[in-house]
């Protein structure tokens, strides 16, 4: 598991503490981070995406439903397992929440079963909702007249209130587009505030839009602000907003119709001035028809509607937009890439089912395959490599990224022999080695330092002249 995933247990029990240390130390996971409910109440949990929750209900001063709001506001939201003394009850809705419980005292056993509800938990989450970075970009990318078709109707829509519809495919930067327009705006010093109405459970998602009172509901020992107050004079980002139940949907057509809400809990109403820009995937006049979506409400959220173009429908800006996601990995302190013409083309002429987030995840993973190297179009993984382009490209290929293979070996050159063998003898393996490091380093001289070029010179695979320039101490 990735170090900057930790568990997380919130309590301020001691024994607890050092029992999951040493629990999770012996599973192998990473280490634990352990914060009072108050703190995380106060902050947020001190990472985004963290691989588990624990949360001990006996030591979270009877903030624990509050504490899970916090957490189910996380995209998408850890598991959360719940430590329970015998004898104690645990408040069913509570409990509903957390994906199982263990008693304490701790065994391995009991973490180790609820481990595997953890991993399967994870599993399906990360299908659903693939971990994003907050924006794939600073601005949008592209000269394609798709994207200056786009990039004309934000500077358009910015000047005004109006709400905003954005439609368009998973992973094609709607939400690039909503910062887009609140930087363009004259809210631009407000907040912007965005909300994934998909990622929050149903009965959880009013009271983070509205606030709750304190002793709104079991746990709500201090009132806490919605959504809505938080994006006040602002923009309130509504990502996937097909995914909103129909009663959700009542609540928020209210609120754009009044320009009023209370907060869970409460029966005074607050004002608010706050700009609506809502997203989706699902094509929202087809759920009309299906009753999953109201026609009044499509029409409040529908003022100005701006559709984002996949990516196959704008192939030519790929080139632009390798060129921003090299330049963001390298501002990261991380590895760049350069890809060929031919390897440009081949990506051209794919379909990008997942848009820019699957190309963004194709140029990191080849940056960490290749760091700082030129990626041939026969470097590509199988799915993204033309045959066509492939053939006609003239490259003694190795093998792809999928599976790297060491390519097969040429018959070994000659190599001269010294004129005579000194009568002192000579250290045979120090000789050779010498050999070795200089050929190394001339093919690297040739190749500009680029390693994957050097190790097709060398007729070797990239990892291993890698792992022999480790071990030579060869460095430029």
């Amino acid at each position: 598991m990735p170090s900057h995933a930790p568990v997380v247990l919130i309590s301020d029990d001691a024994d607890a503490t050092r029992a999951l240390e040493t629990i999770v130390g012996f599973l192998e996971l990473a280490p634990v981070t352990t914060l009072g409910s108050a703190a995380v109440l106060a902050t947020g949990l001190p990472h985004a995406a963290p691989y588990l929750v624990v949360v001990d209900t006996d030591h979270a001063d009877g903030q624990a439903a509050e504490l899970m709001l916090r957490i189910k506001s996380i995209e998408p939201a850890p598991p959360v397992i719940l430590l329970v003394r015998p004898g104690n009850d645990v408040d069913p809705g509570l409990g509903a929440l957390a994906l199982g419980r263990v008693a304490l005292p701790l065994t391995q056993s009991d973490l180790g079963a609820a481990m595997q509800q953890v991993r399967a938990y994870r599993s399906r989450i990360l299908r659903e909702h693939p971990v994003r970075s907050q924006e794939l970009f600073r601005n949008m990318v592209g000269r394609s007249p798709a994207v200056e078709r786009v990039r004309n109707m934000v500077e358009m829509v910015a000047a005004s209130d109006a709400n905003v519809l954005i439609v368009g495919e998973s992973g094609t930067g709607k939400e690039v587009v909503a910062r887009h327009v609140h930087h363009l705006s004259s809210r631009r010093n407000a907040p912007f505030v965005p909300l994934n109405c998909g990622a929050i459970p149903p009965d959880l998602l009013e009271s983070e839009l509205f606030g709750h009172e304190k002793g709104a509901f079991t746990g709500a020992i201090t009132s806490r602000q919605g959504r809505f107050e938080m994006a006040d004079g602002g923009t309130l980002f509504l990502d996937e907003i097909g995914d909103m139940s129909l009663p959700m949907q009542v609540k928020l057509l209210r609120v754009l119709q009044e320009r009023t809400f209370e907060r869970v809990g409460s029966n005074r109403s607050l004002a608010v001035d706050v700009r609506i820009i809502a997203a989706t995937h699902v094509d929202l006049e087809e759920a009309i028809a299906d009753g999953r979506f109201r026609e009044d409400l499509f029409y409040r959220l529908n003022v100005f509607p701006i559709e984002t173009p996949p990516l196959r429908e704008r192939t030519e800006d790929l080139p632009l937009l390798v060129d921003e996601l090299v330049e963001r990995l390298k501002h990261e302190g991380r590895s760049a890439v350069r890809l060929t013409a031919a390897s440009l083309e081949s990506l051209a002429q794919q379909a990008w089912p997942g848009n820019v987030r699957e190309l963004a995840n194709l140029v990191e993973r080849l940056a960490i395959l290749f760091p700082n190297g030129m990626v041939e179009v026969h470097d590509l993984p199988g799915k993204y490599r033309s045959d066509e382009i492939a053939a006609r490209t003239p490259q003694n290929p190795l093998s792809g990224y999928d599976e790297p293979v060491e390519a097969a070996p040429a018959p070994p050159a000659a190599v001269a022999p010294l004129a005579a063998l000194p009568a002192e003898g000579i250290d045979l393996k120090e000789h050779l080695t010498g050999i070795e490091t200089s050929l190394i380093r001339q093919a690297l001289d040739e190749t500009d330092w680029v390693v994957a070029h050097a190790a097709k010179r060398l007729q070797m695979g990239r990892t291993t002249l890698v792992e022999k320039m480790r071990k030579l101490d060869l460095n430029r």
